[in-house]
């Protein structure tokens, strides 16, 4: 993974898969349409998000900061996010991990 991201640093992004237009993430179309050249069906990439935020809130059991940070998400009313100024990223990061050993694991069950 860090050989993919290592030379990204150049780019100044703020994200790891951009899309057709710099410093804008990949499309939501994107994403549907790669899952429809690998031939798989019944699965939207909403349903790819939703599914790990189920499983932060009710496997890893996350505060909903957390894994709202993790999709990207605005949490919190204008004067909540003015004093929040963690990006969380250590939380973030185990969270991640987590999520990693859970998908790669296949049993359903938190490692």
């Amino acid at each position: 993974m860090l050989a993919i991201i290592a030379p990204l640093k150049a780019l100044k992004s703020e994200y790891v898969f951009e899309g057709q237009k710099r410093h804008k993430p990949l499309s939501n179309m994107s994403m549907l349409m790669l899952l429809r050249r690998m031939n798989v069906e019944g699965v939207t990439v909403h349903g790819f998000r939703s599914t790990f935020r189920d499983w932060a809130s009710e496997v890893a059991k996350v505060p909903r900061e957390v894994a709202e940070k993790s999709l990207a998400h605005t949490v919190g009313s204008d004067v909540e996010r003015a004093y929040a100024r963690s990006d969380l990223l250590d939380r973030r990061r185990s969270l991640m991990n987590d999520w990693s050993k859970f998908v790669a694991s296949g049993s359903g069950v938190k490692s």
